[in-house]
């Protein structure tokens, strides 16, 4: 297993000098040594306090400087009062440079009807690393009993959560809201209570930790599953041509946890404009609103799959659900192993869009979570935990 070092870029990776030809001396003048020292210093600098502005990034490389490299986004028409107002505040949540927190955790949140079937299996996970994370359960039709200390004090004030509806957003905006208010969670894991983890904990929080994007599920469907849902009632702020389709099962950076709090105007949008039955179709918020969103405002923000394996190989309304049977070292094995993200059209065409999962550009497995477990898989997956997630 790697450790975080192995995931962290020193400074001598980063701060590569080269030295220039010089003539021959007896002796350095001492002007050139101060002067190497100067630039050294305003390197290192540069590392540690990343630049907040677009002439620092001209003269140092940062990945917060991404902000600064995009384009000018110039409207083709004439925006509302509300789009300005939404825009100018997504914009300064954009520019502003990440909180660098002394101690970074992850932030694990569940949405569930219910009790977790799966918390003696987390509980293993999250062992050892008590100040890395924090759990937050939003159950919407239950009082969860728990049977493991992680778990015991964190259900957050829940509602009932209908499926397809707005409830479900409803639901995950209430999480988010309760995981940012500790300083310290940058990273947001929605999970269901049939997902269980695929790696130990070092992995994931190395994977999540060490990257600069969120794993939002997007792509574009032309089909009657995907565009065929949108409404002319989201005109003029989401167009058909922005209108996108993913998994719920979201793993965001802080700055976009806290856009999707901010945001109210494309909220509204899907609240009103995409539901069950709207204008003689069948629309989910959660598959479309943070796909849209975040396919608006930051569309090279974001990974384009989700972390959280789920197989729709069998072409139902809902994925393929593992029972104590399936599950077997070989099954995880093929899930961890899998390196490229895949998504289907559900028009005539079926066409099958494949993009690698890259990590800060580098070809790794795509997926940390796996669902949908049935709760009899449980002690399956205690007996093969250590073995299946070793890396």
């Amino acid at each position: 297993m790697k450790t975080a070092r192995a995931w962290q870029l020193g400074i001598k990776d980063m701060l590569i000098m080269s030295g220039s030809r010089q003539r021959p001396h007896l002796k350095r003048p001492i002007w050139i040594i101060v002067l190497v020292s100067l630039v050294s210093i305003c390197l290192i600098g540069a590392y540690i306090y990343p630049p907040r502005s677009s002439a620092a990034c001209y003269i140092f490389s940062s990945r917060d400087c991404s902000i600064y490299e995009q384009p000018i986004h110039v409207p083709s028409r004439e925006l509302t009062d509300d789009e300005t107002a939404a825009q100018v505040v997504i914009r300064e949540i954009l520019k502003t440079p990440p909180v660098h927190s002394k101690n970074p955790k992850i932030a694990f949140m569940f949405l569930t009807p219910g009790s977790l079937p799966f918390e003696k299996l987390w509980d293993r996970f999250f062992h050892g690393h008590e100040d890395r994370f924090t759990v937050y359960v939003h159950a919407s039709s239950e009082k969860p009993a728990h049977v493991s200390r992680y778990f015991i004090g964190r259900d957050i004030r829940s509602e009932k959560v209908i499926w397809g509806k707005i409830s479900m957003i409803d639901a995950e905006k209430r999480l988010l809201g309760h995981a940012l208010e500790d300083p310290n969670n940058q990273h947001f894991v929605l999970l269901s209570d049939s997902c269980v983890p695929l790696h130990n904990f070092d992995y994931v929080y190395n994977y999540l930790m060490f990257t600069n994007v969120s794993y939002i599920d997007c792509f574009e469907d032309p089909g009657p599953h995907g565009n065929g849902r949108y409404s002319d009632h989201m005109m003029p702020e989401v167009e058909v041509k922005d209108f996108r389709k993913g998994a719920q099962w979201f793993s965001m950076k802080r700055q976009h946890a806290i856009i999707v709090m901010a945001d109210s105007l494309y909220y509204t949008k899907f609240k009103l404009y995409c539901r069950p039955g709207m204008d003689g179709r069948n629309c989910y918020a959660d598959e479309h609103y943070l796909p849209t969103l975040f396919n608006m405002i930051d569309p090279t923000g974001i990974a384009n799959w989700s972390v959280t394996h789920v197989d729709w190989s069998e072409g139902k309304w809902h994925p393929k659900a593992y029972r104590g049977q399936d599950v077997s070292y070989e099954l995880l094995r093929n899930i961890t192993a899998i390196d490229m993200s895949y998504h289907v059209t559900s028009n005539e065409k079926k066409k099958m869009m494949i993009q690698p999962c890259l990590w800060n550009g580098v070809k790794r497995p795509c997926y940390l979570f796996a669902r949908k477990f049935y709760p009899e898989a449980l002690y399956n997956l205690l007996h093969l935990f250590s073995n299946y997630t070793t890396v």
